[in-house]
């Protein structure tokens, strides 16, 4: 593990799909949904609108950096239009974000989320989550798992931040809790997320292992590549008597 100085973070900005929640899991099935509800009814073109948009039909694995594995719902759309599906992009936008809100009901956690981010919040770090997904499913995720009280921030790709890898939802975040984004750690499973810490000035890239990426894709652009966020924890300063 590399040797990184974190005693300067006083915020962590958290990717959700592949960082909170375990990606396979939570997603594989979404994913084949997904598909099936751009095929509109043609079973035939559904295992090429999925591996098009990045995920193995057979075996489930979704590539690292592919449309499934960091796009939001409108590129996605757009990736499965382009690929055959006879949908409008904007109907079947609004189709997908209705079903990844839903898909929050069966996702997989990586840890006790509620005591995760309580104990970061007492340890006195301001906590956001910046997806790739929509708001409403970012929120349905937190009180599902029981962390909404926690947060600080939350940024989707519907919520007037801009897009990842763009520097947006980073900044945000150093908005709402008055943080300078060297203060920042940007924490998530693919390198949207480093590429979005890097833009924006973030004082620390961290990868984790839950998602889609690897060592390999994702060890260039992150200045630490762990196992999942509990490692984080372990690694940050206490900050509550600061």
């Amino acid at each position: 593990m590399k040797q990184v100085d974190l005693s300067g973070i006083a915020g962590i900005l958290f990717d959700k799909d592949g960082t909170l929640l375990r990606y396979d899991e939570s997603w594989g099935p979404v994913n084949r949904e997904a598909a099936h509800i751009a095929a509109a009814g043609n079973a035939e073109i559904e295992p090429r609108l999925l591996f098009l948009a990045g995920m193995d039909p057979v075996s489930g694995h979704t590539r690292a950096d592919s449309l499934l594995a960091a796009g939001n719902a409108a590129e996605i759309a757009a990736g499965f239009v382009a690929a055959g599906s006879p949908l409008d992009v904007g109907d079947l936008t609004r189709e997908l974000d209705a079903l990844f809100v839903r898909a929050a009901k069966f996702s997989v956690p990586v840890t006790d989320l509620a005591g995760f981010f309580a104990r970061l919040k007492a340890r006195g770090l301001k906590l956001g989550v910046a997806s790739s997904d929509n708001e409403r499913s970012i929120l349905e995720t937190a009180r599902r798992f029981g962390f909404a009280e926690h947060v600080d921030f939350v940024a989707g790709y519907d919520s007037g931040y801009g897009v990842k890898p763009e520097p947006g939802m980073l900044l945000g975040f150093c908005a709402a809790t008055g943080l300078d984004p060297s203060q920042v750690a940007m924490v998530g499973d693919n390198n949207h997320d480093m590429h979005m810490g890097e833009k924006a000035g973030a004082g620390v890239r961290v990868a984790v292992l839950t998602g889609t990426g690897s060592r390999e894709t994702l060890e260039a652009a992150s200045d630490l590549c762990l196992e999942d966020i509990t490692v984080l924890e372990t690694l940050l300063p206490d900050r509550s008597f600061a």
